[in-house]
């Protein structure tokens, strides 16, 4: 039994590298596609948050806490796929998110900050609470993109 055991976890642990080593040799190119991925995930969830907290949409508790619990998990995801080995591939990050590698961090650690303000103001169901905190969220948003993503036209 020790013996199976023990071979398991010798397999486990060998495949487990494998994977790590993958992760960590991600083409440049796929790494931009997924913080691609996040980023639009993460409009298309905070987009009726937005419109809810503006009046331009009837506000619906239920949405925004679920939505607010999407966000949290989907501020986390696309800032490894801004590796220096992503500078050169064509996309809408401006070369600031490399050069100025420091506030760029802020401005995610301000995300997710205001992300995880949300959500606890979710919790409470002050509407008001909320949506100053998705407004809070949106400035966010808006400020990385005016200091670190191309300007769409």
């Amino acid at each position: 039994m020790n013996k199976k055991l023990l071979a398991a976890g010798l397999a486990l642990a060998l495949g487990a590298g494998y994977t790590l080593s993958a992760v960590a040799q991600a083409k440049p190119e796929v790494l931009v596609k997924q913080r691609q991925a996040a980023m639009t995930l993460t409009g298309k969830y905070f987009g009726p948050l937005s419109q809810m907290a503006q009046g331009k949409m009837p506000y619906n508790g239920k949405i925004v806490a679920r939505n607010a619990e999407f966000l949290t998990v989907l501020s986390q995801m696309p800032w490894d796929g801004f590796s220096p080995a992503t500078a050169d591939i064509k996309s809408a990050a401006l070369p600031a998110v490399y050069k100025d590698a420091a506030k760029f961090k802020a401005a995610q650690e301000l995300l997710q900050t205001n992300v995880g303000k949300l959500a606890a103001a979710t919790k409470g169901g002050n509407e008001g609470a909320i949506k100053a905190a998705i407004g809070d969220v949106g400035k966010s948003c808006g400020n990385c993109h005016d200091n670190f993503r191309e300007k769409k036209q």
